[in-house]
């Protein structure tokens, strides 16, 4: 019995030691385009080391408009066809499940009759602890 709380304790301090430096689950970022008054677009990928899911934004659409269509590029070249984005809630969104980018790419959203474009750079995180 005393070995078990021995390994059960050693263990324990491993654990209380490892877990502060270890780095957090996911690289997740997003931008906006930043103008006073217009259409405000925005652009969030969800994932690490260039394996995305990417999601284009329209923040302020008007109450009527229900939906738009919205492409997506990667370095300057589109990724597959336009896609119908969806109201949900106060914005208009599309998702697009994950593929990889790869590091250091230029990831875009463009809605249909906006001038405006949002943009991301995907980056390298490194390998993370599962916990």
């Amino acid at each position: 019995m005393r070995k078990i709380i021995g390994t059960a304790a050693a263990t324990a301090a491993a654990l209380v030691t490892v877990l502060p430096a270890a780095a957090p689950a996911a690289a997740d970022s997003s931008s906006c385009t930043h103008h006073v008054s217009g259409p405000q677009v925005c652009i969030r990928l969800e994932g690490k080391n260039g394996w995305n899911n990417v999601v284009g934004i329209w923040t302020n659409p008007s109450k009527g408009t229900r939906h738009r269509a919205v492409q997506v590029t990667v370095n300057g070249r589109q990724y597959g066809g336009p896609v119908r984005a969806t109201r949900v809630g106060g914005t208009i969104s599309y998702r697009w499940s994950g593929w990889e980018q790869g590091t250091d790419a230029e990831i875009c959203v463009r809605f249909a009759r906006i001038d405006r474009v949002a943009c991301e750079h995907t980056k390298y995180t490194g390998d993370r602890a599962n916990f």
